[in-house]
Parts: structure tokens; sequence; C-alpha cells
């Protein structure tokens, strides 16, 4: 019973706080009697008594925590957060994809061989002509599915930590816009060159974003049931150029003319990959030890690339030869992307 009242009383004193001396005195005035109910009963045999006593000690205790004591709950973790996990987690994320400096160039050759027409046999005509313009496109958005994973670990005795994570993301968002390129060439034929000017017009010029892979390097701080972290690196995404229906028409001494053929445009498409840079802030919100909320913001923005298009085109007018050709050409430009992703993640 001695080990008992020091037990009550050790446990009044751990309880000490400054700002509620005068409840903690009566607490431990009562505390103390009922220490000494305690060891008067223990010594006169009453088997009722010390419960009793007991219940109004703790009771008391219970009644200066409702006060502002503060009580630490033994089996609660310090942080929800671990020391160090791997993690993987599924969301989706809301993008803003913006295609800058788009240039386009273009050069059409053409060929038609001799002929015989109403006025007569005709020479070779051999002609080419080029020429590039830029182009703004329209921003896309949407919605994306996206994974992630990856690790991260505390220094060593502090709330700060380091990780790096895996993210990628399939968007398929693209922009389009009708495209006129500007020519300027001429022809020959029978030795004699002939200059014009025209242009190259298609049905629609295409950009499509089609999927991002990024890793990122990050530092953050913990918290009780959270981490908050910022970062950067390198990030890497597939384009996709499609010309539609390209069409070349020459003005030859005030008259315009389809080279190629009104109706038999040709279209061509392209795929690259795009090197360049993200930078990433996010919280994450611990459900419990394993599962958490990952929210990030992201802005990434890729290198200017040149990619290249063409191939062999014909015509067999009404009136003239048969007619056969190329396009060729080339198309830059590059991505900037911004995103909101919100995932779910499995810490390891």
């Amino acid at each position: 019973m001695p080990a008992l009242q020091s037990a009550v009383i050790r446990m009044s004193a751990r309880n000490v706080h400054p700002h509620r001396d005068r409840t903690l005195a009566r607490c431990t005035i009562l505390t103390k009697i009922a220490a000494l109910a305690m060891s008067r009963s223990s010594r006169r045999g009453c088997t009722l008594m010390a419960p009793a006593a007991l219940v109004i000690a703790f009771s008391m205790h219970a009644y200066a925590a409702d006060l502002g004591v503060p009580y630490t709950d033994m089996h609660a973790p310090e942080s929800y957060v671990p020391r160090a996990a791997f993690f993987a987690g599924l969301g989706g994320s809301y993008n803003s994809v913006s295609f800058g400096n788009q240039n386009v160039y273009g050069k059409g050759t053409s060929y038609t061989p001799p002929y015989v027409d109403i006025s007569g046999p005709q020479p070779a005509i051999i002609g080419s002509a080029a020429g590039q313009t830029g182009l703004t496109l329209a921003d896309a958005s949407g919605l994306a599915p996206s994974i992630q994973a990856g690790y991260f670990q505390h220094f060593s005795g502090s709330s700060w930590l380091w990780g790096f994570k895996f993210s990628y993301a399939y968007l398929d968002m693209d922009s389009e816009k009708n495209l006129m390129i500007p020519q300027a060439g001429g022809f020959t034929q029978g030795g004699v060159y002939t200059p014009f000017v025209g242009n190259y017009v298609t049905q629609g010029y295409r950009q499509t974003l089609k999927q991002q892979l990024s890793l990122v390097p990050f530092i953050g701080k913990s918290f009780e049931r959270s981490f908050v972290y910022l970062g950067a690196g390198p990030t890497v995404a597939q384009t996709k150029t499609n010309i539609d229906s390209l069409v070349g028409f020459a003005d030859i001494n005030g008259l315009t003319s389809s080279i190629t053929g009104i109706g038999r445009g040709s279209s061509y498409s392209t795929s690259q990959y795009l090197w360049g840079g993200v930078a990433t802030v996010g919280a994450t919100y611990f459900i419990d030890r394993n599962w958490f909320v990952d929210i990030n913001y992201s802005y990434a923005m890729t290198e200017t690339k040149t990619s290249t298009w063409g191939g062999p085109w014909s015509f067999d007018p009404v009136i003239g030869g048969a007619r056969t050709g190329t396009n060729n050409g080339t198309s830059s430009g590059n991505v900037t992307t911004q995103d909101f992703t919100l995932s779910i993640n499995d810490a390891l």
C-alpha cells in the first residue's frame, strides 16, 4: 500500500502546470487525504475504503485534466509520418498545356515530264518553292490520370526530410489551327525560268502532348500528420505533330492554280520526345501511418526541338501532263505544362 500512495503522489507531481496552481494545490491536498485514507483502511482491514479513496484520487486528476492539465496518450505515435518509406500512388490531375514558339517550314518540288497538249509538244517542267511561318496555338486543358512512386527519409534527429519521386501522366491533349505557309520559287521549262509566289494551305496543323514523365528530388519538413515539400528535376514529354491535307498553290502570271491538286491534299505526322525541367511544391496528409494523400502543383517547360515531316505526291490534271513531286518541311516548338495533382498513396 505505501507503494500505491507514492505512485498517486508522484502522479500529482507530474501534472504540475504553471497556469493551474490553485486547482493542482487542491487536487494535491485531496490526493494526500485519499492516500491517508488508504493507509488507515489497510491497517484497519477495511476492504471498501481503499478502492473508494483510489477512485477519489484518480477523479481529482481527471478533473485537473479537464481544466487544461496536459495529458499524454502513451499509445499515440509522436508522428504519423514514417522516418523513412518507399511509396506509390494513383490519382488524377488538372492540366493546362501551352504549345509555344511554333515555327513551320515547307518546301515543295514538282516535275512534269514532256507532254503534248492542244498547242503541241511541251518540254518538261521542273519547279520548286519554299517558305516558313510562325503561329500561335490556343492553350489546351483537361483532366488526366497519373501515377507516382518514390522514397523519402528524415535527416537524423530532425523533422526535415529529403526524397525523390517519379510521376507519370497520360495527357493526350492537343491544339489545332488552320495553317498557311507562304511560298516563293519558280519553275524552268524549255530553258526559261519563271518565278512565282504561292502558299501551302492545310486544313489543320495540330500539336498533341501525349504523355509526360518527371523525376523530382525534393526536400521537406514533417509535422504530426503531414509533410510539405518542394523540389525540381528533369522531365521528358512526348509530342506529336500532324499536318492535315496539305495542298500547294502557285500564282503564275496572275493566275492561281493548284500544283498538287485540289482535293488531293497530303497528310503527315511525326512524333518526338522533348527534354525539359519541372518545379514542384506540395503537401501530404497521413490518414494513418501507411496511407496518405498528396496534393501538388507543378510547372514544367521543355526544350525547343525541330522535327521533320514530308513525303511524295502525285497529280494527273485534266489539262497538262501528270505531275509528281515531294513535300518536305520542319516544325519546331516547345511545350509548357501546369498541373494540380491529387493522389492517394501507400507508404510501403
